[in-house]
């Protein structure tokens, strides 16, 4: 394992920028898509076309409709510790082509983890990304409001999944996760794909002017304010010169019965568990 704070001569522009609205994001250069339900035990919903076309899983566990707190797959919470493993073990059995599931114990920063090889449970500490281009290893990142940044590089067959919320966003995480993949496998931006995945919308996401402000949004007058991150992601990438860019239509706030929100839940709620990966032929 390598991360991205390793010294490295490849570099892509800056995608930092002030003064942007909501309103002024929410209409460029990016196409959205509804992530689909997948069929099975494990509520499961997955990136349109993203399977055949690309050879890539990329989805996100749902809140399913199991009793009590549903498919929680939170490993840092309240919730009993052996129900919380069966759910993840039915997780793993649902996608047989990964011999290696990667997480970490987020920190809401911006290091990217580069990962060549693993075995069963790779567990990271402080790492809120990683990537690979390694087939069989199961990239994962849990999220209850937090955006999921799915990143692929079709041609070279490298991945990267990132958890982004405020604190990432506006840390540039998704340049790092962009320079990952150039450092390790030589991507060229305009072959990278990027989906921002089910999250908290702007609508819902009510913020102080320190969010507002370390995303690049404008924030005149009194606040609250509302701060829309996947629309942010979503301009980011297309001023890194990123390949297609997307974001999801659903919103873990609004659809709280399919999903998780911290925000919604008052703190209360479960985790999702957003993954990418190239599996293995079996």
């Amino acid at each position: 394992m390598k991360d991205s704070n390793s010294s490295s001569e490849f570099r892509v522009p800056s995608s930092e920028g002030a003064g942007t609205s909501n309103s002024e994001l929410g209409t460029r250069n990016f196409s959205f898509v509804r992530e689909e339900l997948v069929p099975g035990p494990v509520p499961r919903y997955e990136v349109p076309g993203w399977r055949d076309r690309y050879g890539v899983v990329a989805g996100i566990t749902g809140r399913g409709d199991l009793p009590g707190r549903g498919f929680d797959l939170g490993l840092w919470s309240e919730a009993p510790v052996g129900g919380v493993m069966s759910r993840w073990r039915a997780f793993r059995a649902a996608e047989p082509g990964f011999g290696a599931v990667i997480l970490g114990n987020q920190v809401h920063r911006t290091e990217v983890a580069w990962h060549d090889g693993g075995r069963g449970w790779v567990q990271i500490e402080g790492v809120d990304g990683h990537a690979t281009a390694t087939p069989g290893l199961l990239l994962t990142v849990t999220v209850a409001d937090c955006i999921p940044v799915y990143l692929v590089d079709p041609v070279r067959r490298a991945v990267s999944l990132l958890h982004s919320g405020w604190r990432g966003t506006a840390g540039q995480i998704l340049r790092r996760g962009v320079e990952t993949l150039i450092e390790a496998t030589g991507s060229k931006p305009s072959d990278i794909l990027v989906h921002c995945g089910i999250g908290i919308c702007g609508d819902c996401y009510e913020v102080g002017s320190e969010v507002m402000a370390g995303c690049g949004l404008e924030h005149d007058g009194v606040g609250p304010w509302h701060a829309d991150l996947r629309a942010v992601l979503a301009e980011q990438a297309v001023a890194l010169g990123l390949g297609p860019v997307s974001t999801s239509q659903w919103c873990s706030a609004h659809d709280r019965p399919r999903f998780y929100s911290h925000r919604a839940s008052g703190g209360t709620d479960g985790r999702m568990v957003a993954y990418l990966g190239v599996p293995q032929l079996i």
